[in-house]
């Protein structure tokens, strides 16, 4: 496979992912600031955060309001991690290797491109309820996933269309985590109040993980949640999960299925396994936050190794 149609694949399917997900979080927020304390800044701010792009916002507005929020994370052209970006470069990469998908793929990427535009030209976010606009996104992402399991050939391609995904996956999973642990919850003499299981319920629900949990917990705390998220090997949005399973695609691709051949093996297989042994106690004995800022750089950095052993015609020396 060319070089150039492996990276297309794989960015066309971290920016579905990623909008998925910024449609996955303003749903849920909603919800969320429907039944807490009237405070804007506090209940929206969050969700900025999370995305990364709070310096971003900042430049381009003075103040943090919901409608600003919703705008700026759905359909503001000038932040190029909103839905209506994401979706946008998504349909870009689709066309540029259209002899690569299905014609059912690319209707289907089509179908949400046009619906993400009609929302931006009626300002959808000025609407009092655009839950039902997002959870239409949201749906349309999730019929593109089967669509693209289901007609496309378990080649290259679908491989590294799949690594791109459960990274953006794994990432967005960690930073729901974070946000929630250092930004919502400002104070120690919360824990435990109806504010804060409220607000762990909430990020269940925002990465689909709710009724999966109560099934093996139960009860709503913040060390189960954690490592539910974090080290469950079974629940497919878990950060273990994604990195078990963005390993299997990246040995297919290359046809080892031991030890490693380039940086983008030793590094992933080397996170993966850390995680496999890790126990929830040690990562918050050791600091939740510092923790997580450290996976999302181990993150960044194997998509940096990724595009340098696949992407790019240079020929890197594997990394000892």
């Amino acid at each position: 496979m060319l070089s150039r149609v492996a990276n297309t694949t794989y960015w066309m399917n971290r920016y579905i992912e990623r909008a998925e997900n910024y449609a996955r979080f303003m749903d849920v927020n909603f919800n969320l600031a429907l039944e807490s304390p009237t405070d804007s800044m506090e209940q929206w701010k969050p969700l900025v955060v999370i995305t990364g792009d709070w310096p971003l916002y900042e430049s381009l507005y003075k103040t943090v309001e919901k409608r600003q929020v919703i705008y700026f994370l759905g359909f503001d052209p000038k932040n190029p991690n909103s839905i209506y970006s994401c979706i946008t470069k998504a349909r870009e990469n689709a066309r540029a290797i259209r002899p690569e998908i299905t014609k059912e793929v690319w209707e289907q990427i089509n179908s949400i491109y046009f619906f993400v535009k009609n929302g931006l030209e009626k300002n959808r976010w000025k609407k009092d309820d655009p839950r039902s606009f997002f959870k239409m996104i949201r749906e349309g992402c999730q019929l593109l996933y089967g669509i693209f399991d289901s007609t496309i050939t378990r080649n290259e391609g679908w491989h590294f269309g799949k690594i791109g995904q459960l990274l953006e996956r794994a990432d967005k999973t960690s930073r729901v985590i974070d946000v929630k642990y250092h930004i919502l919850l400002s104070s120690s003499k919360a824990v435990g109040t109806p504010l804060d299981l409220m607000q762990w319920a909430a990020l269940l629900k925002s990465v689909s993980a709710y009724d999966m949990y109560r099934k093996k917990y139960g009860k709503l705390t913040a060390l189960n949640i954690s490592e539910f998220l974090i080290l469950d090997k079974t629940f497919p949005r878990s950060i273990l999960f994604c990195l078990i399973d963005a390993e299997k695609s990246l040995y297919a691709i290359t046809g080892n299925s031991d030890g490693f051949t380039n940086n983008a093996e030793k590094q992933l297989g080397k996170l993966k396994s850390e995680l496999e042994f890790a126990e929830i106690e040690d990562i918050f004995n050791s600091g939740l936050h510092e923790y997580i800022d450290s996976f999302q750089e181990r993150l960044n950095a194997i998509s940096t190794h990724i595009y340098e052993s696949f992407f790019t015609t240079e020929v890197k020396q594997i990394q000892v």
